[in-house]
């Protein structure tokens, strides 16, 4: 039976969240402090951890990281108040499996649980492609930040340059690295995914190169390392930052002379791997702070490029929109067909912290949450309306909500004063790259009271 740690202060809500669990045939432990839950996970065996942020003795965030330093593959799904919400996004960057605001919904819990043990069964398969990803996995864009970035695939996808893709937690990284081996040389090859966040610091080397038998305590067997397992195909590095200095030294060995050397063996292993690596942090800066080895920078950063973010690619949301709604439908058996005025004002207004990953989330849970043909207010995260008046409070253009056209036009605004900043207020520059004339972008300027 599959075994659920909870770990909340709250009496009652935890004793809810059990009897829920345990109608649905889970096994479940409650803890009611940080302390005596982080005892229990190192002293049991649990398939997944629910944990609230607040707690009397620990935040959410201390326990998190224990838990994942202790177990890498065990998911951990976040409670959190709505007030929490942006910490919960900083905790999905630090390992966790999602998070989830009370009141809880129970549909949405189960959905939520259901993905995180399945996603756990396929962590101990390394995830290979070993055929080409067709473009319907994903939708482009026609944004100018969209083209822009898929220009950029186009251009060093047929090439053998590392890459180092920069962007923001959920804005689609492992999908750019998928697109860039989809139209390289080395397509008909393996491409394997490496989270380098989850990789412990005593088992990174061994995840990476492999090991022969008896190398340490727990080696039972020989292990194929997944540099091995990419020869001659494609080997994306997610997180690259967080690994340690030991290995960062073996992997600037590995790739400068193409050879691997399994931990506990004198043998050396030839091989042709194209690196591509990702990471929301900016490498330099950690090269500055002595964090990340410099000279291993230079050898991954062939190329950079950055994903933009969702507030970046505004006018793409409603093409992303269709196309989570139809994934949605088909896994959920729904037959959704588009969302009310008020919903598509929200979601406008909305700046996404958590970029296409928490679009995709709440589509979904919008989805499963209808009960009719179009997607109501009732069925969208109330913190997100919660984080609209957070915004307008705190000096935003204070607009209706739900008026479409206000929330467009301040879109609009901001978009141009981010292009002239860009194009270092060259009016000619700017109105090429917004894709209008100068006339047009006088006009607008003079609307909008832009100097």
């Amino acid at each position: 039976m599959t075994s659920i740690l909870v770990i909340e202060d709250d009496l009652t809500f935890s004793r809810i969240l059990e009897g829920f669990l345990k109608k649905h045939k889970y096994s479940v432990e409650l803890s009611h402090k940080a302390k005596d839950g982080l005892k229990a996970f190192t002293s049991g065996s649990f398939d997944l951890v629910l944990l609230d942020y607040r707690l009397p003795d620990a935040t959410g965030m201390d326990i998190l990281v224990d838990i994942k330093n202790a177990s890498p593959d065990t998911p951990v799904i976040m409670m959190t108040s709505f007030s929490d919400i942006r910490t919960a996004v900083k905790a999905i960057k630090a390992g966790a499996f999602e998070y989830i605001t009370k009141p809880v919904n129970p549909d949405e819990l189960l959905m939520i649980v259901s993905q995180a043990l399945k996603k756990k069964e396929k962590r101990s398969i390394p995830e290979v492609t070993a055929a080409p990803v067709t473009n319907s996995s994903f939708v482009e864009g026609k944004s100018i930040p969209s083209q822009q970035l898929h220009d950029y695939i186009r251009l060093v996808a047929p090439t053998d340059m590392s890459v180092i893709i920069e962007g923001e937690s959920g804005t689609g990284k492992e999908y750019v690295a998928r697109s860039i081996h989809q139209q390289s040389k080395r397509a008909k090859q393996n491409f394997i995914a490496v989270d380098c966040g989850a990789l412990s610091k005593d088992l990174a080397a061994s995840e990476l190169f492999g090991h022969v038998k008896g190398a340490f305590t727990g080696a039972s067997q020989d292990k194929t390392g997944q540099f091995e397992m990419a020869n001659g195909g494609t080997l994306f590095l997610d997180e690259v930052g967080n690994l340690s200095y030991e290995v960062q030294v073996k992997l600037l060995r590995a790739i400068q002379e193409r050879i691997v050397q399994p931990v506990g063996s004198n043998r050396e292993i030839k091989v042709d791997v194209r690196i591509i690596t990702a990471t929301n942090d900016d490498l330099a800066e950690s090269v500055k702070k002595g964090q990340f080895r410099e000279d291993l920078y230079h050898r991954l950063n062939e190329f950079k490029m950055r994903v933009p973010s969702l507030r970046e690619r505004g006018s793409d949301l409603e093409e992303f929109l269709i196309f989570f709604r139809s994934g949605a439908n088909k896994e959920l058996g729904k037959n959704v067909i588009g969302f009310d005025d008020e919903v598509m004002s929200i979601f406008t207004s909305y700046d996404w912290p958590g970029n296409l990953r928490e679009l995709k989330n709440v589509v979904k849970r919008a989805v499963l949450l209808t009960t009719g043909d179009r997607v109501q207010v009732d069925a969208i995260p109330a913190e997100m309306l919660t984080a609209i008046k957070e915004m307008q409070v705190k000096g935003q253009p204070k607009i209706p909500i739900y008026d479409l056209k206000a929330l467009q036009e301040v879109q609009e605004r901001e978009m141009i004063v981010r292009t002239l900043k860009e194009a270092r207020y060259n009016k000619s520059k700017a109105a090429r790259i917004l894709n209008i004339d100068r006339k047009t972008l006088y006009l607008k300027m003079e609307k909008y009271g832009i100097e």
